[in-house]
């Protein structure tokens, strides 16, 4: 397959990179500044410099043309505000919506965030509150849209221990640890398995292997 991913360095996008370059698809991470390519050629992954911020839907669709998979991993990040919040985490995801959808791409799946669905707890922090929010947007306008095959990925909170390849995948889980290693093996696993299209699934550490995980969660 040729997949491109929307936050092309982030740290799940890296890991899933390796993967997907490791077993023989093709692969293009959209990056915001040329001094990341290197990382992304050293995953294997062709770079492609595109602000998603600043982009029109018709330059994020040269992008995808001839894509089998889109993957949206891209987010404003630890450090970000508020605004950027709205026109990353939400923003920027609706427009690679629609750059799919132009660009022919059916394929699209999300990684979003636990909690993204319901309304932040009162005491919430105001700039984590907005992410949330701005993932649930995102999600709702991408669920919404008919043309597009999606899953949609809530991983619980991230780790960066080694991977153990033993998940727990479920439309619930709980709130608990999962880490990016294993985010990025149940991302690719994903993106083999079409009966996981129009569902969303959170995702945290447990004790299934990824494959079984997945062939579980789309049963």
């Amino acid at each position: 397959m040729r997949i491109v991913i929307a936050g092309g360095h982030g740290q799940i996008a890296l890991r899933l990179e390796r993967l997907l370059a490791g077993r023989g698809d093709e692969v293009a991470g959209i990056i915001r500044r040329p001094e990341q390519a290197g990382d992304l050629l050293s995953a294997g992954a062709e770079p492609v410099v595109c602000d998603l911020e600043t982009a029109t839907v018709a330059d994020v669709a040269r992008h995808l043309e001839g894509a089998d998979a889109a993957v949206f991993a891209a987010g404003a990040g630890p450090g970000s505000g508020i605004e950027r919040k709205e026109t990353v985490d939400r923003g920027a995801a609706s427009l690679f919506a629609d750059a799919a959808e132009a660009a022919g791409v059916r394929r699209f799946v999300v990684v979003s965030s636990m909690g993204a669905d319901t309304e932040p707890p009162a005491g919430t922090d105001e700039v984590f509150a907005a992410y949330l929010r701005a993932k649930g947007a995102a999600d709702a306008d991408v669920r919404a849209r008919p043309g597009l095959d999606w899953t949609i990925l809530r991983p619980g909170r991230l780790t960066d221990d080694p991977g153990t390849g033993l998940v727990r995948l479920a439309e619930s889980t709980g709130r608990a640890e999962v880490t990016r290693d294993d985010v990025a093996a149940v991302l690719a696993a994903l993106l083999d398995e079409p009966r996981t299209i129009g569902r969303t699934l959170e995702l945290i550490g447990g004790d299934t292997p990824v494959e079984e995980a997945v062939r579980a969660a789309a049963g």
